[in-house]
């Protein structure tokens, strides 16, 4: 998301004209208001072959489809192992490892409708796991590898896992000592290592599987993924999507980052995010492109390097990336001339207007911001290869797209905002392909997600008089870190379990890198004493417990937590407090009296 700042309004307000940028590639989208106008998902339905008898399947749109179509050969992952080692999968071996993983589900006893989970790092396996599951007709939910044991837990326990995927390691410390007691899960499939007791090899499985599938005719509205993003109160969500979801996956990425059959494209998001999924797997290789994956983890010049050597056309990545690369400097960066990258998208969180003018300065570009959430499944708002790019908006609605700033009236009715560059509530009309079609066992908390035709987003957001979208914050307390959606109920149940915590209340506080990290505040119990070794020790707790990515980053021992008079945590004034910004209204604080 473009987040405007204030800080610098020369900055905020710098417009790049594409007409003064040079590219060899003719961009999808030529005439954004044209395209906009014409527009109807029906038509649209062109971009999807299906199956017989009007069915349609994800992983047949993204590797079947093409071995039919001549590109059997073609590589569709290009994947890089921690010791940079190349190895690379055609559509056609990609094809025959998936039907591989579809049989071993059914010989495992798995049905369409049950549910594969995965825990593992940016590995081959997930990726044949991922297309395999869909052809089953299983749905597919990817777990972040880096999550506690707690978080882990929470989520294979509401989205009744029945089979999940990972490493001999993360099995051992994250999964086996509560293992017995999820009664759904049945299988544990380990893809290295040596073989645990009740556990399946991966690889025996597979050696043991027919390469020979005929991919399940699962219909458009039949569920496929599971993401789960948390909330501000309970247990995170479950957020279910289904197979016709594909063709927003498709027009979305055709438009939005500008995919042609012939680029090389790199997505730097782990599976575990939804945009590791929707841009990491699907939209790519429905496209037919060749995808890098790099299993390692962030660093600067393996990235330039993988940029350059792999030739990289289009990279799609997160704002705290860019915002490490900016922090490094532009020296590292003029070691890799990167003559092939013609267009870098970014998205997770506030892009700052001076992370686009860098792009423009160190890549030749300008970093094309744009805004989805998982509920939505797919992008939304975005920045395109051929249109104008202001600094700090995340752009304007794809095709087939209709997106609003609506407000509450005097009877709490909505209404939308006509009237440019005024606050209120981003919203859409809701009948986009991608859209969520369920919090899984959460009707009423869907249904309020949902009014007068519009889908709210919890956003806040702003419509310029060009019909450029501007992100102004939540209008919730969710933390975002480093592109994940942090809810402070999790962190908060986590840290109370340790025996000294009496109290927890958690905050986003802001990070030049992150975005946001989490910090936390906690009351004692009674025979405790606020030191820093406790302190420390509390952090290692909640680090064990929740992982590095959820953890707070900073913790302070408190006498008392701000509360209402009914016992409700303020942690809006203890953001308030912390970032020095006005209170606001205090009368329901606890303890709190007029003067």
């Amino acid at each position: 998301m473009g987040k405007m700042s204030d800080r610098n309004n020369t900055v905020m307000h710098t417009l790049i004209k594409k007409e003064s940028l040079h590219t060899t590639v003719r961009p999808n989208l030529l005439n954004y208001n044209d395209t906009y106008d014409q527009f109807s998902w029906q038509q649209s339905e062109k971009f999807v072959t299906g199956l017989e008898a009007g069915s349609v399947n994800i992983a047949h749109e993204a590797v079947d489809r093409h071995v039919d179509d001549g590109l059997a050969e073609k590589v569709a992952i290009r994947w890089l192992d921690k010791n940079e080692k190349v190895v690379d999968y055609s559509y056609r071996e990609l094809a025959q490892l998936s039907n591989r993983f579809a049989n071993a589900l059914y010989f495992l006893g798995l049905n369409p409708g049950d549910r594969v989970f995965t825990l593992l790092g940016r590995r081959p396996e997930l990726y044949i796991t991922a297309l395999g599951t869909f052809k089953a007709g299983c749905i597919f939910t990817p777990l972040f590898s880096a999550f506690g044991p707690q978080p882990i837990r929470s989520r294979m326990e509401i989205g009744e896992a029945n089979l999940l995927v990972t490493t001999l390691s993360i099995y051992h410390k994250k999964v086996k000592p509560w293992r017995s007691q999820l009664p759904h899960l049945k299988h544990i499939v380990i893809v290295d290592g040596s073989l645990d007791s009740g556990c399946h090899y991966f690889s025996v499985l597979m050696a043991d599987a027919s390469a020979v599938f005929r991919c399940v005719h699962t219909d458009k509205d039949d569920a496929a993924l599971l993401h789960f993003t948390s909330g501000t109160t309970g247990k995170p969500k479950g957020v279910v999507h289904v197979h016709g979801a594909v063709l927003a996956h498709i027009v979305s990425a055709y438009y939005a980052l500008d995919l042609h059959q012939e680029d090389i494209y790199w997505c730097t998001a782990d599976p575990g995010w939804v945009t590791g999924t929707s841009y990491g797997i699907i939209a790519p290789l429905c496209h037919g492109v060749t995808m890098i994956v790099d299993e390692a983890e962030f660093d600067a010049a393996r990235w330039y390097r993988i940029l350059e050597q792999q030739a990289v056309t289009v990279w799609y990545t997160a704002p705290t990336a860019i915002r490490l690369l900016m922090k490094i400097g532009p020296e590292l960066r003029q070691e890799y001339p990167l003559d092939k990258l013609r267009f870098i998208a970014s998205v997770g969180e506030a892009l700052n207007p001076e992370a686009v003018i860098w792009g423009l300065q160190h890549f030749g570009q300008a970093i094309h911001d744009n805004w989805w959430q998982t509920e939505t499944g797919a992008i939304m708002i975005a920045n395109y290869a051929s249109q104008d790019v202001k600094a700090g908006s995340m752009g304007r609605p794809l095709p087939g797209i209709k997106a609003a700033i609506v407000t509450r009236n005097e009877h709490d009715e909505l209404e939308v905002i006509t009237e440019p560059m005024q606050i209120g509530e981003l919203a859409f009309s809701s009948d986009w392909p991608s859209m969520f079609v369920e919090y899984l066992n959460q009707a009423d908390r869907y249904a309020q997600c949902f009014e007068q035709g519009w889908y709210l987003s919890g956003d806040l957001a702003k419509c310029d008089e060009e019909g450029y979208y501007w992100f102004v914050g939540r209008a919730n307390d969710l933390i975002k870190s480093s592109g994940h959606l942090i809810g402070p109920f999790e962190v908060e149940s986590t840290l109370m379990e340790h025996e000294a915590v009496a109290e927890a209340a958690v905050i986003g506080k802001p990070d030049p890198l992150a975005g946001e990290v989490v910090k936390a505040f906690v009351s004692l119990n009674a025979g405790y004493t606020a030191t820093n070794a406790l302190r420390q020790q509390i952090r290692g707790f909640a680090r064990q417990h929740l992982g590095t990515a959820v953890a707070p980053k900073e913790i302070d021992i408190v006498d008392d937590l701000p509360k209402t008079r009914s016992g409700k945590i303020m942690r809006r004034l203890l953001k308030a407090r912390e970032l020095g910004l006005p209170e606001g209204d205090i009368s329901t604080l606890e303890n709190h009296s007029s003067h």
